[in-house]
């Protein structure tokens, strides 16, 4: 998704949080800084483009829908690590790091792309793990795009992973472990899920 596409919807998130343009931008900024030039986007998008590929989130109900994947797979976060103690290497992990254990750590080297996302409050995070991460990484932002820092659209960890799915041209998407009428959560994890729906419906899902 073009930028000039994208920043309506983005401009209309930072109101309905408060959040401010501005940390957004300086946490791409640290990010591009701390990822000194390492961009896989050619290996993500091989990963892609053309093929199945399965986004997994991290709902309770992703442990009994494992026999949905195929294809490339996608994980949302700590998605990952269901999928790692299930057997399963995620092909790339779309991570703002609030989820992140040494298991990302083991997964990077073991070469996953880890997708990782710059926004104004997880500058400690990025600071903790970025350098820990030292297999293929895609630096990713919902403000503007830096050489090297990439925005596919969308907004969640879940919601990202498909809109780049999309973006990079896969043949198919399949999205597992997505709850977005959990109310069981906090009123601004209620709200994440609110726009991650109404974001995947701008590009045809419609959960």
């Amino acid at each position: 998704m073009r930028f000039a596409d994208w920043e309506p919807h983005y401009t209309a998130i930072l109101e309905y949080f408060g959040f401010e343009r501005e940390a957004d931008e300086a946490a791409a900024r640290l990010l591009a800084d701390l990822a000194d030039g390492r961009d896989d986007l050619g290996l993500l998008e091989a990963l892609i483009q053309g093929r199945t590929v399965t986004v997994c989130g991290n709902a309770p109900s992703l442990p009994e829908e494992l026999d949905l994947v195929e294809g490339t797979v996608l994980a949302a976060d700590a998605a990952a690590e269901v999928l790692a103690g299930h057997g399963i290497r995620p092909d790339a992990v779309f991570t703002d790091l609030d989820g992140a254990t040494d298991v990302f750590i083991d997964l990077s080297r073991r070469g996953t792309v880890m997708v990782v996302h710059a926004h104004g409050d997880n500058i400690p995070l990025l600071r903790h793990w970025v350098p820990l991460l030292t297999g293929p990484l895609v630096a990713t932002t919902q403000a503007a795009p830096l050489p090297h820092v990439h925005n596919f659209g969308g907004f969640t960890d879940g919601d990202r992973a498909v809109f780049a799915a999309d973006d990079l041209g896969a043949a198919s998407v399949r999205i597992i472990g997505f709850d977005l009428s959990d109310r069981n959560v906090d009123p601004v994890k209620r709200g994440k899920l609110f726009w991650a729906g109404e974001l995947l419906r701008l590009i045809g899902y419609d959960l």
